[in-house]
């Protein structure tokens, strides 16, 4: 089975993940290693995400995708703080709001 790798064009049409904001974080934390977390329906944007989020960051950052199961906010990556060199950021990305708008 080959799955198509999906473009950032593609992800802005379906689904805002505030890039701009991921963006500012990162470097706001001045994180160099930066794992992003996808649930299973966004982890076809995964590349392109981490693509542009490459762009932005003048490649000065390096990134690293979590492919694990991802059911929600509560489920962090276990086992990373083993990982050397150190993450010094985790993005966790989702398909919906965390609180409903009433």
């Amino acid at each position: 089975m080959t799955i198509k790798q999906r473009t950032i064009e593609e992800l802005n049409e379906v689904y805002d993940l505030e890039l701009d904001r991921v963006v500012s974080e990162i470097k706001s934390s001045k994180a160099k290693l930066v794992l992003l977390q996808f649930p299973d329906g966004l982890k076809i944007y995964a590349t392109a995400v981490v693509d542009y989020l490459k762009d932005e960051t003048n490649g000065k950052v390096e990134f690293l995708i979590w492919m694990e199961s991802c059911y929600g906010a509560c489920d962090t990556p276990v086992g990373i703080e083993k990982l050397n060199p150190k993450v010094d950021l985790v993005i966790q990305f989702g398909h919906n709001e965390m609180m409903p708008r009433y």
